[in-house]
């Protein structure tokens, strides 16, 4: 019988340019085991003994060098299956605002990264649950939405 685990966090990095959001997508270098060239959001694993908010902001640390100026809980669980370890996978998703003009340091991981409009972003998504993650980041925290009053997390 399969597992069913939350051990992965997805994290939408945003800003604005002139009111216009911009989406950080990020592309895993060549060298990476799993998924080489992929476009993706950050992307990240839960330690042990970490909350998953924690594990947001230290993948956001590490991956991108940024500290958030917001942050919100998605209304979005992210949801695979792989069948290698026979386990379901449930990613907490996070939003994340950072200042307009700032460019990320990546981590080894990562060797590009770009910022896009939603559309644009979306195109880069190998994975659904990655895009859907990014319009309902757009709908119900970028564009101002109710949820995005009552899913803020304090920093």
């Amino acid at each position: 019988m399969p597992s069913i685990v939350c051990q992965i966090i997805e994290t939408c990095i945003f800003s604005f340019e002139n009111a216009r959001p911009s989406y950080l997508m990020l592309r895993r270098s060549k060298n990476e085991t799993l998924y080489p060239d992929q476009w993706q959001i950050v992307t990240g694993s839960i330690e042990t003994g970490e909350t998953a908010v924690n594990a947001a902001l230290r993948e956001v640390r590490e991956e991108t060098g940024y500290t958030p100026q917001r942050m919100w809980v998605v209304p979005h669980v992210n949801t695979f299956f792989s069948a290698r370890q026979d386990v379901m996978h449930h990613t907490a998703v996070f939003a994340m605002q950072v200042p307009a003009g700032s460019d990320p340091v990546l981590s080894e991981e990562h060797d590009e990264f770009g910022w896009f409009t939603l559309e644009e972003a979306k195109k880069l998504c190998v994975w659904p649950g990655q895009s859907a993650a990014l319009d309902i980041v757009h709908t119900y925290i970028v564009s101002g939405a109710r949820a995005a009053a009552f899913s803020m997390i304090p920093l």
